[in-house]
């Protein structure tokens, strides 16, 4: 709420009070429908590491916008677009959703459908599709777990039928 105040720039009473009641109302639904964990979602992850990560997505999705940026410029588009089996090796179910968002928010890839131990992925071209990329990915990913995870593995790929 306080971000959401501080990005608005409207400090009446009103708008603070609905703020502070829809922050409530949303605590109290959340925990109503049962959506909390026993445990945290984030107590399998460590803080700084994740901050760091954080930091180096947004660099990676820097390059890739610049990447597909040249490639709708480009006269010759091709028609390298491809699906993908991407291995997924995190253990908590927060890793394996911060690894598929974060596959779909860089520019030129997208999960497609997240199946166990695997999502598939579809890549609008080649380069967007490199393993390379994506086992960096997924090793910081798996960096960020706390539970003995194993980032000494890189995610598979195959092409996936047509």
């Amino acid at each position: 709420m306080t971000l959401w105040l501080l990005l608005s720039g409207i400090y009446r009473p009103l708008i603070i009070g609905f703020g502070v009641f829809s922050s409530v109302v949303s605590v109290w639904l959340i925990y109503r429908l049962g959506l909390v964990p026993e445990r945290g979602f984030l107590s399998n992850m460590r803080p700084f590491a994740l901050a760091r990560y954080v930091f180096w997505l947004v660099f990676e999705i820097g390059k890739a916008d610049w990447a597909v940026t040249k490639v709708i410029l480009s006269k010759d588009r091709g028609d390298d677009q491809r699906l993908l089996y991407v291995k997924s090796e995190q253990r908590c179910d927060f890793a394996k959703m911060l690894y598929a968002n974060s596959i779909t928010i860089t520019p030129g890839t997208i999960t497609v459908e997240t199946e166990p131990g695997r999502f598939i992925v579809h890549a609008l071209n080649e380069e967007a599709g490199d393993m390379d990329g994506l086992s960096a990915m997924a090793r910081r990913v798996c960096d960020l777990e706390t539970v003995d995870a194993s980032s000494e593995s890189a995610p598979a790929q195959d092409e996936a039928p047509a």
